[in-house]
This record gives C-alpha cells, structure tokens and sequence, in this order.
C-alpha cells in the first residue's frame, strides 16, 4: 500500500490541507521526507527543487541552522506553558520596530485563519458595524464570513463558498472585484456607513500574483477614511516577505490593521493581528472584544520567527528580489522558446544566448512579478482581478506542472498560487528550472484549451 493510500485511510483526502492533494494537477502527491536549504526530499529519495517553500514561509530556505538552532534551545526549556514568556515580548517588539507607523502593539495568534477572524471581529468592535468587504480571489483563510463567493451583481452581499457556510455567516460579507475602484466605490455608497473593515491582500497572491493597480491601494484608504471603515492589509505572506516591513512599508500606505503570518513564525505555526494602541487595546484583557488561544506565542515559534527577522536585512531583500526577476524573466524567455520551437538549452541565464531568439512569436503566458514573488498564468492577456485569473488555461498549467515536477523542480500545484523564492536558491538553481522551463511550456501548449 501506498504512503497516499495509507493517508486516505486515515486522513480526508489523504491531505491536511486541501490543495496538497494535487486535485489541481492531477496525480498523487509526493510526501516529504526532509528539507534542505532549496531543496525538498522526498520519501523516495527524489529531490525537488521548491518553490512552494511552505507557502513563502521559508524565506531561509528549508532547515536553516540558525533557525533549527533556535527552536533546539527553545524546546530544551519546554514547548508550552500557558504563560507569558520573553519571546512573546521580543517578538511583538521587533514587529513594531521593523513596521512603525500605525502599529504599536501586537497580538500573537497561530494561523492567518485565526488572525483574519481577530481582526474583523475586532474592527467590528471598534466601529459598532456588522459589514465587511473583501475583494473576490483574495483569500483570508476559512473563516467562516470570509470564505465566501461574489454573487451575481457587481458588488454584492456574499454567498457561501464552501458547504458548512451558512447564509448568515456570509451574509454580513460585500465581495467587490480586486483592483476596481468604481465597484468598490459602489459598495461604500450603498453600504458604507454599516462597513466595519475593508479586507484586502495588498499584493494579491492567492487567485495566482496579481499585483495592485497604480492607485488602488490608495484609493481604499481615502474611501476607508472617508467612511469611517477600518482598512485591514491581510500581509500574511507579503508581511516581512517583500521587504523589511511588508507592502505597507513600500507602498507608505499604512492600514488600520494588519494581519501577519508565514514569515514571522519562522516555519511555525504562528500569525499577528498588529495595529494602533487605540484599536489594539479594545481586546481582551484590556477591552470588551474577547480572544483567546491556549498556544498564542508559543516559545518554539516565537524563537524561529526571531531567529528569521534578524537574519533579513536589507541585502536579503535586494538579493531575494534580483532571484525573483531572474526567475521571472527566465521563464518569460523560456515560454518564448517553446512557443517558437527553439532549443531547449542555454536559457538559464541573464543572457538567453545563441539559438533563442524567438522573434515575434508571442506565447500565452502572463509572467507576473510584485518584488520578491512571482506569479504564472497560462492567458493571452495580462490579468487584473480572480474573473482574469479564472480565465487562465488551468489545464495546461497542470501539464506544466507535471513535466517540471519529473525534471526534479516543485512549483505549487495550482495556477491560483504564487511562486517563492528564497535566500537558499542559487542563480545555477533558478537556471536549472529556467532551462527545465522549455520543455515544460511546450507540453503546456499542447495541452492547452484549444479555443483560449
């Protein structure tokens, strides 16, 4: 019996998490043994070069010494308490020092789920209204209000996207269009003064990377101003992953809330809910919005998340851009080879090299880049928002997918996720799945819906 059958006995789905099932892309998955640095070993014995990277939680690359070192020391002294510790301290200071602005405290929660549900239930505290807006295609975790569909209209009240999700739930939930100003600026005219916060990704990375348009971020804070709404940026995977201080440290666009995950735990379940003293202290103990969680600022995550933000200094950021572009870049170049019958060697670099010029041949590939990530989709046409994204050739991605994954190289297994890269990828690395690329994209396109 297989490792996957032995799961499904035991396990819904044989996964602990949906999209690890490889329901996208078909086939089994592979189950892992151990990580090395850039590297995913399989049970097997097969090697895979990741960029999943626990999701962009792995910024140091997989069992970094100073990360595995720090969680050694930390459970020497015991794993859980149910009191407050040092770490916790520590680590909502460093928070607050790399981020500034409108965070002043912090709350440590663990998961993204948990910190998204703190933060609505706390906007709903802080302003008295029971509306909240998201934006379709950006993913909050699977809260119950927040794991809703778009309905018919333009801007409508949320439907319930997953069974188990009652009306009620979702019914307090406006979903709007990602990256339409008017839409959203419909929304806050009929129902603005009921809104209590505005949820949005301020970098969409979970409809596939769909970057802000010029503007829009902007845009939601006036109209959140204006409104009297709370404007929450959800940075659980931009937060510490696109620079030192999330996409709000780049953009000066600074939320009313923010919500951190991924990076911050270090590899360890651990997410915050971050925001001004005045918001931050309406929570219990100090304040009447009640939260609560047995492993909150656990010590093993909380020295992990540590042990991580010391070692992201400036230059790690320049270098884990510089990586990203590469990639990026490479696999625009290795689309065109496919699509042009060019050969399948050389692409790897800065520089395509002989035998790669593609002329005017123009594959259906949208590469997408925000900084240190990189998005892929399978369209003829750049995409702005989850109706683009859901538009996109979803089979040929899965016929990429695969031919990647037999040449030893593990992208997500979904054209809705987002691809990582981190400080233990080398250029030879990035290369090496530029080069792997070709012939990846050529069976894409045979793949391919014929009529997209």
């Amino acid at each position: 019996m297989s490792l996957f059958d032995r799961a499904r006995a035991v396990i819904p789905g044989g996964v602990n998490s949906p999209v690890r099932a490889f329901g996208a892309v078909g086939g089994e998955p592979f189950f892992v043994e151990r990580g090395v640095g850039a590297e995913l070993v399989g049970t097997d014995g097969r090697r895979y070069l990741d960029y999943v990277q626990s999701w962009g939680a792995s910024i140091l690359g997989h069992a970094h010494p100073v990360v595995v070192e720090a969680v050694r020391r930390a459970a020497a002294g015991g794993t859980s308490f149910g009191a407050p510790t040092e770490g916790e301290v520590r680590l909502a200071e460093a928070i607050v020092r790399r981020v500034g602005g409108t965070v002043e405290k912090v709350r440590l929660v663990s998961s993204g789920t948990e910190a998204a549900m703190t933060a609505v239930r706390l906007a709903r505290g802080v302003t008295g209204r029971d509306l909240v807006v998201k934006f379709a295609g950006c993913y909050h975790g699977h809260v119950d209000a927040l794991l809703v569909a778009a309905g018919s209209g333009v801007a409508t009240l949320g439907l319930p996207g997953s069974a188990g999700v009652t009306a009620g739930a979702a019914h307090d939930t406006l979903v709007v269009p990602y990256n339409d100003p008017e839409a959203f600026d419909a929304a806050m005219a009929e129902h603005g003064p009921r809104v209590a916060a505005v949820l949005v990704e301020p970098v969409a990375a979970n409809m596939g990377l769909v970057p802000p348009a010029d503007g829009f971020l902007a845009h939601l804070r006036r109209r959140c101003d204006e409104h009297g709404a709370l404007l929450v940026f959800d940075e659980v995977i931009t937060g510490f992953r696109v620079g030192p201080a999330g996409m709000q440290g780049i953009t000066g666009i600074g939320p009313d809330l923010s919500v951190f995950g991924k990076v911050i735990g270090g590899g360890l379940p651990l997410a915050a809910v971050a925001g001004p003293a005045a918001v931050m202290d309406r929570l219990a103990p100090e304040g009447p919005v009640y939260q609560a969680g047995t492993l909150s600022g656990n010590p093993l995550a909380t020295a992990a998340g540590l042990a991580v933000l010391d070692a992201l200094d400036g230059s790690a950021y320049g270098e884990l851009e510089a990586r990203a572009e590469r990639l990026a870049s490479g696999l625009r170049r290795a689309a065109s080879a496919a699509a042009s019958g060019a050969g399948t060697g050389g692409l790897g670099g800065t520089d395509a090299g002989p035998g790669t010029d593609t002329g005017p041949v123009t594959p259906p590939v949208v590469v997408t880049r925000a900084h240190t990530l990189v998005g892929l989709f399978f369209a003829a046409a750049p995409v702005h928002d989850y109706a683009g994204a859901q538009l996109a050739d979803h089979r040929a991605y899965a016929a990429f997918f695969r031919v990647l994954l037999d040449r030893g190289v593990f992208f997500a297994p979904s054209g809705y996720e987002t691809l990582f890269v981190s400080l233990a990828h080398t250029d030879a690395d990035v290369d090496r799945t530029v080069d792997a690329a070709v012939e990846a994209f050529a069976a894409a396109f045979a793949a391919g819906t014929p009529s997209r």
